[in-house]
Order: structure tokens, then C-alpha cells, then sequence
């Protein structure tokens, strides 16, 4: 039995392996259920996940995982509104939250949404959920400590507030400047530090409890009554999730082509190269081709000479992070790419990996972009300023385009800069920062090690 759980401010990963034995992941993103659900664990259960910072769980992922007979649960955050929205789907729901959005009692999402830290300092929340707030004060007026009114326009302080913002000082704080009586608040605080409670971690608690029970009982393959559609969108979709590596980390798209937008003239390639791998997917699906001839392009791949025998193969899929069945996927597309000559830009993004895989550039860019992130952080300069490099604007792109690329700053910079794929200057430069700083760093530690 594998379960996958996504934990992180509602429960440690350490209090949850008391309860349940599971490989537990932080809080989940875009992309994140699918990547785990590739792996074919036989549970996957959703507590935690992003709202803002990054982009949320897809639905479809969740339903693309059901459909491969995954049971996938949730409750307390995330988890809750997911199963709720897909609750005639087959996604199992569990708890008291659960039950209020699938009942229409919550609708909002930022009933159950907090802010907290990284996962350095185990995701440790900086605010109080809503729902752990109407919790409490329930729990208060039931103790006495408030009365009902009270306890009403103290819920109805902290829903004002944006959830970033909502703690029990900065409530009580508002409520006293509302007027709200002096005494009854002071008891309220005076009493949070026993009385206080947590409904999402509770239902955290009772979704891990069933999954115990469920695979104590026996669990077969998940069922669904409905048929999945690989449509062009989820198919887009899907690739632009990146990829897990086989330690569980997660390969980001967007940073291996930050490192090849950096390398200038070869990202341009590489997007034509993506371009043409889009269309002709795209298209082979709408003509329904079956055959692909996949097994010749195997054959052409092991052919090459930088895969002279089965060592070197294993090699490669590794360092590509490819299993077997993801092959049979590229070569299958590599077949299709013949088929098409013209351009589709708005597409290509997602098809990038594969083109960097099949041109040997994938492992280079990875190793790049980790190094990066890694040197980046250990300095502290994830995302550098210009006063954190001493560089003017013109000094920075001097030093990236005279300096690095051995030519001089284009007079068309924006048109340049849109042509690698950046959104504004404002991400070019970033990128361009981050570079200068890695590189510093990274001939200081020469320099020392000599």
C-alpha cells in the first residue's frame, strides 16, 4: 500500500505518521497531484495546498488520478474544497469543513486559507483560519468566557479582515476599538492559550484515521462512473507540470527555461523546436493517428552514438528523469513531429522538456537551475535588487550582453527581450540579477577554493 499526503500548516508531518504511515509532501500546487499520481500510489489524500503564492490543484488532475484507480481524499483546507467541488466525482471528503462547503454553509475560500512559513521552518502558520476563529468562539460562548452577541461581532471583526491578516491580537485589538466590551475581551484572550481550537486540524486528524481504517479493511483499485477526456487543454496542461526526480524533488518547468532564455539564440531554437512538436500532437490527435511507427524511433534513439549499450540508456532515462512508460510517450510524440513544418507559439511552452530531453540539453539546464536556486539561497539573494549588486540598469544588461554574450545590447531590447519569452522588462532583469549574483558567487568560491 502507498499513500501520498499533502500536509503542511494544518498538521506536521511528523504529528501525522502517528496516525498514518505515508510519504507526506508539502502543500500541494498546480501540477502536484498529477506528478504524484504518475508514481501510482493507491492513496493520495489532500490537506494542505497553495491558494496565491503559486497556482492551486487543478480539479482535472485530481479526476485524471481517480480515473487510474487512485483514491484521492480530502479535508481541513484545500483538501476540503476540492472534495467538495468533486464530491459526485468520486473524491471522498472528510470532516466538518468538507461537509459545510459541499452543503453550501462556506463558500468562500479564504475560510479555510492562512499564511505561513517555508518549508525550513515546517510550514508553520502566520495567521488563523476562519474557521478555526468561528470554532473557537463557539467554543468560548459554550464556556461562558463570551457572551453569543459577542461572540457574533468578534466573528464578524475577524471576517472582515483579510486572511493574511486574521490573529486573535489583532482581533481583539479591532473589536476594542468597535467598542466591544473591555472585560469580555481580555477573558477571551486570557483564556486562547487552553481554550483555543483547531477544526481543520481535527479534520486533518479524521481524514488520516479513515485512511488508516480503509487500507486495514482492505482497499481495491478506485472506481469511477465517468470517462476521462484527454482533451487538448488537459494535454497542455499536464506538460506544463514539470517533472518529479526520482529522489521526489520537483524538476520546475519555468526554471529550466529561465537557464535556456538565458543562453539567448538557443532558446529561440528550442521554441521552434516546440512549435513544431505542438502542432503536430495537436493535429495527429484531431486526425485520430494510431499507428506512430514509435517503435523505429526507439530504434533511432539507441542508435545514437552517445547511447552506445544498455548502461548508457539507463543513464540517460535517469538523468532525463524518464521511466518506461514516459518513453513510449516521447517517441510516440517524437513520430508525430515529423508530420508538421509551421509555427504555433501560443502552445509550445508545454513541449519545451521534451525537445531539451531529445536534444541532450535537459540535464545541463536542471543541474544549472539547482545550482542556482541552491548558491542563490544560501546567500540569501533568492531575488536580488539592483542595490543588492551594485549595478545600474545599464551596467547590468552591459555586463549580460558585452561580458557574457560577447555582443553588444540590441537596440530593440523589448523586442529581444519577448522575443526569449519574458513578460516585461521587470522579469528579464530579474532573471538578469539572479545570473549576475549566481555568477559572483560562484567565482568567489573559486577564488577561495584556489
Amino acid at each position: 500500500m502507498s499513500v501520498v499526503i499533502f500536509a503542511g500548516p494544518t498538521i506536521s508531518a511528523s504529528e501525522a505518521r502517528t496516525v498514518l504511515d505515508a510519504e507526506y509532501l508539502p502543500p500541494a500546487a498546480e501540477g502536484d497531484v498529477y506528478r504524484a499520481a504518475r508514481r501510482r500510489p493507491q492513496v493520495i489524500g489532500i490537506i494542505d495546498g497553495y491558494f496565491e503564492r503559486l497556482p492551486s490543484v487543478w480539479h482535472k488532475e485530481i479526476l485524471w488520478a481517480m480515473s487510474h484507480g487512485i483514491h484521492v481524499f480530502g479535508s481541513a483546507s484545500i483538501g476540503a474544497l476540492r472534495a467538495a467541488e468533486l464530491d459526485a466525482f468520486g473524491m471522498e471528503g472528510v470532516g466538518s469543513i468538507f461537509e459545510a462547503y459541499r452543503d453550501g454553509a462556506l463558500e468562500d475560500d479564504d475560510e479555510v486559507a492562512v499564511i505561513h512559513a517555508t518549508a525550513e521552518f515546517a510550514f508553520r502558520p502566520a495567521s488563523d483560519a476562519m474557521v478555526d476563529i468561528r470554532c473557537t468562539i463557539t467554543k468560548a460562548v459554550e464556556a461562558g468566557i463570551l457572551r453569543a452577541t459577542t461572540g457574533a461581532e468578534i466573528e464578524s471583526v475577524a471576517k472582515s479582515l483579510f486572511y493574511p491578516d486574521r490573529n486573535y491580537q489583532l482581533i481583539a485589538r479591532r473589536a476594542l476599538e468597535l467598542g466591544l466590551p473591555q472585560p469580555e475581551l481580555a477573558a477571551f484572550v486570557e483564556w486562547l492559550p487552553v481554550g483555543r481550537a483547531s477544526q481543520k486540524h481535527a479534520d486533518a486528524l479524521a481524514m488520516l484515521r479513515l485512511i488508516r481504517e480503509r487500507i486495514a479493511d482492505g482497499l481495491e483499485a478506485k472506481h469511477v462512473d465517468y470517462a476521462f477526456e484527454n482533451s487538448a487543454m488537459w494535454e497542455q496542461a499536464w506538460r506544463l507540470a514539470g517533472d518529479r526526480r526520482r529522489d521526489g524533488t520537483t524538476v520546475l518547468l519555468e526554471a529550466v527555461l529561465d537557464e535556456l532564455r538565458l543562453e539567448g539564440d538557443a532558446f529561440v531554437h528550442a521554441q521552434q523546436a516546440a512549435i513544431l512538436r505542438t502542432l503536430a500532437i495537436n493535429q495527429s490527435y484531431v486526425q485520430g493517428l494510431a499507428d506512430t511507427a514509435a517503435a523505429s524511433q526507439m530504434q533511432s534513439l539507441w542508435q545514437r552514438p552517445d547511447i552506445p549499450d544498455s548502461a548508457a540508456r539507463d543513464e540517460w532515462m535517469r538523468s532525463n528523469n524518464l521511466d518506461d512508460v514516459q518513453l513510449a510517450g516521447l517517441l510516440d510524440d517524437e513520430a508525430r513531429v515529423r508530420w508538421i513544418t509551421s509555427l504555433a507559439e501560443f502552445e509550445a511552452t508545454g513541449y519545451y522538456l521534451d525537445h531539451l530531453r531529445v536534444s541532450g540539453e535537459y540535464p545541463k539546464l536542471v543541474e544549472r537551475a539547482e545550482l542556482k536556486r541552491t548558491t542563490l539561497a544560501e546567500i540569501g539573494l533568492e531575488d536580488p535588487t539592483l542595490a543588492d549588486a551594485g549595478l545600474e540598469p545599464e551596467e547590468l544588461l552591459k555586463w549580460y550582453f558585452e561580458d557574457q554574450l560577447g555582443r553588444s545590447t540590441p537596440t530593440g531590447l523589448r523586442e529581444h527581450m519577448r522575443a526569449l519569452g519574458f513578460e516585461s522588462f521587470e522579469s528579464f532583469q530579474r532573471s538578469l540579477l539572479r545570473e549576475y549574483c549566481f555568477v559572483r558567487a560562484q567565482r568567489i568560491t573559486v577564488g577561495r577554493g584556489g
